[in-house]
């Protein structure tokens, strides 16, 4: 495998687990609940993105998606990031808690470029 190819294939496995992970949270877990109220959002949008971080993330690792369904993922999980980043800075949240969905998002960025660098060749 070729470093390029281990590079999508790490960046794009973070970014899957992550965000597997947390859809499962909002889920199960009273304090991710907990989260979105203090962050001032209604109950059904912890659900709403759950479900969509779940297709996602299938959709990321799934290879036979289209290119174009897939930019449609990662342009969903860029906004997410963002949004993310901008609500936590909003209520009020510590700095650290506020530039982790940056760190993800850049992580997001570097599969997104190497899957285009592989797609290229």
């Amino acid at each position: 495998m070729n470093k390029n190819k281990i590079i999508y294939w790490t960046t794009t496995g973070i970014i899957t687990a992550m965000m597997l992970f947390s859809a499962f949270g909002y889920f199960t877990n009273a304090d991710m609940k907990a989260a979105f109220v203090h962050l001032g959002f209604p109950d059904y949008f912890r659900i709403e993105l759950g479900v969509l971080k779940l297709f996602g993330a299938f959709v990321l690792i799934l290879p036979l998606i289209s290119d174009k369904i897939k930019s449609f993922a990662y342009f969903g999980f860029a906004l997410t990031f963002v949004s993310a980043f901008i609500a936590h800075l909003s209520s009020g949240d510590p700095i650290s808690v506020a530039v982790a969905p940056i760190v993800f998002l850049v992580i997001l960025g570097v599969s997104y470029y190497f899957k285009n660098k592989m797609e290229n060749k």
